[in-house]
């Protein structure tokens, strides 16, 4: 995403988060949310739950449950709205509204992606869900035109997701799901059971003949951090500007780990921030690496790439990654890296040091004591060692499928990666049909864990879903 050089001397931050849950851990009671939503026909009355911590009877049984509810849940939502599926669906929220990285909202900060590749409108570019839809609405239609750009405002952008799923009812908040088991019937599983909880304890309980999990990624911890995952000084990008902008005060030593985006809009924030806090980027690299969002390079996330990517031999497979990693991975917008350099020149100009990049420096050690985190260094002159009041780490996600993802369904899983339509391969007698959205990088290629490929992904899960419900159930009255 991008950074307004317009604002860079407005820098404080205002909020954006990463939504993207802790994958892995949901069903041992992580934090799944990412955004809400809600759907084509109305689901069902669900039971209401109980209260004090006790659990409510099993809920009707619904053709479709969905697990997290960003914008991946949100687009196929919409899918199955516009299709005018019959599938009676729910949607599982961990949060208790909508919210899109509530914080990494930092102000000034653009979408490093098309408005065109919105919910809907690589699918259906009509839609009342589209964007352009969404800017007719709120009456900035024409203002925006004038604006002469394709790159809304994160701000803008999250307030345009939050819109669609205020239109829909399908999605349940505060709903954090603890568990995914199966319900046999005849020798066979016929359907699975979705726990969830309140915030206040409350549990229920949802009957789902198919799944569809969308977790969002997994916040990275570097290893020399992981002993430091409680400490108070020592946070994730994810949890940027609820975690920080409360504790700064002037002089506050900040370190921010990793040069990529998320920690490149971080450093340029803070440099803005009227504390004035000492701001120092450790990143391996010799420097910011620009990303590659030229024309020729983007065809790799046309809707075609993602049947010709599936259809390579996994070597080829990892072959395309490796080429694709500049167009995603530790990369920097131009406009933000030539922000941070007028930052540092201006510095120099002025003779202060307040902010500083150390580049081909990596960290070996990490401990914390009573004035701070002291990082153990190596770089081209060798080990150094410094101090810190506050460790950010820009370190990116991690993202994959594996049996703790799947919960109490994992052992029914083959190990086999998802087929074309997001369909995970389970063993025989198994029954519902399974989907995942946002995991399947290494079978589908680099879009797969963008906003680029929502629209069509979700059409096609949905279509999936249907024709399941064609060979194995009555689709759900109307």
């Amino acid at each position: 995403m991008r950074l307004r050089p317009s604002a860079r001397l407005r820098l404080p931050a205002q909020a954006l988060g990463a939504g993207p849950a802790r994958a892995a851990a949901f069903l041992r009671g992580a934090d799944l949310g990412a955004a809400g939503e809600r759907a084509g026909h109305a689901a069902r009355p669900l039971a209401r739950a109980a209260s004090g911590g006790r659990s409510n009877p099993v809920s009707d049984t619904f053709d479709l449950v969905g697990v997290g509810f960003g914008p991946s849940n949100l687009s196929l939502a919409v899918a199955l709205r516009e299709r005018g599926s019959r599938l009676v669906a729910r949607f599982l929220e961990a949060r208790p509204a909508f919210a899109w990285h509530p914080d990494m909202m930092i102000a000034g900060s653009d979408m490093q992606v098309s408005f065109l590749k919105d919910l809907v409108s690589l699918r259906n570019p009509r839609s009342a869900f589209s964007f352009l839809s969404y800017l007719h609405a709120k009456g900035r239609l024409t203002r925006f035109i004038n604006r002469k750009t394709f790159f809304p405002s994160r701000e803008e952008f999250n307030d345009y997701l939050g819109w669609v799923a205020g239109q829909l009812d399908v999605c349940s908040y505060d709903r954090r799901v603890t568990a995914i088991e199966p319900v046999r019937s005849g020798g066979e599983i016929s359907a699975l059971r979705v726990s969830a909880e309140s915030a206040s304890g409350a549990r229920e309980h949802f009957l789902a003949r198919n799944l569809v999990l969308a977790p969002g990624g997994r916040p990275y911890w570097p290893e020399p951090f992981a002993a430091l995952r409680g400490s108070a000084r020592v946070l994730h990008a994810r949890d940027y500007l609820g975690g920080v902008a409360a504790r700064l005060r002037p002089g506050t030593r900040i370190a921010v780990i990793g040069g990529g985006q998320s920690g490149a809009e971080i450093f340029a924030d803070l440099a803005g921030r009227p504390e004035a806090p000492r701001v120092e980027m450790i990143l391996r690299a010799g420097a910011p690496r620009p990303s590659d969002d030229s024309p020729f390079v983007n065809e790799i996330f046309h809707p075609e790439e993602t049947g010709r990517f599936h259809a390579l031999p996994p070597e080829a497979r990892e072959r395309r990654l490796a080429e694709a990693q500049p167009t995603n991975y530790s990369v920097v917008d131009h406009d933000l890296i030539a922000t941070m350099y007028d930052l540092l020149y201006e510095q120099s100009v002025r003779g202060e040091d307040r902010l500083a990049l150390r580049a081909r420096t990596s960290v070996l050690a990490a401990a914390e004591d009573a004035d701070g985190i002291r990082l153990r260094l190596v770089g081209a002159e060798g080990e150094t060692r410094a101090g810190y009041d506050l460790v950010i780490l820009a370190t990116g996600y991690r993202r994959g499928i594996d049996r703790a993802l799947l919960g109490g369904i994992g052992d029914w899983w083959t190990g086999a990666p998802p087929a074309r339509d997001y369909r995970l391969p389970m063993a025989a007698g198994f029954g519902p049909a399974v989907f995942v959205q946002g995991q399947s990088e290494p079978t589908h290629g680099v879009g797969d864990t963008l906003l680029s490929v929502l629209a069509l992904r979700s059409d096609e899960i949905a279509e999936a879903i249907e024709a399941q419900g064609h060979r194995g159930f009555a689709l759900a009255a109307e």
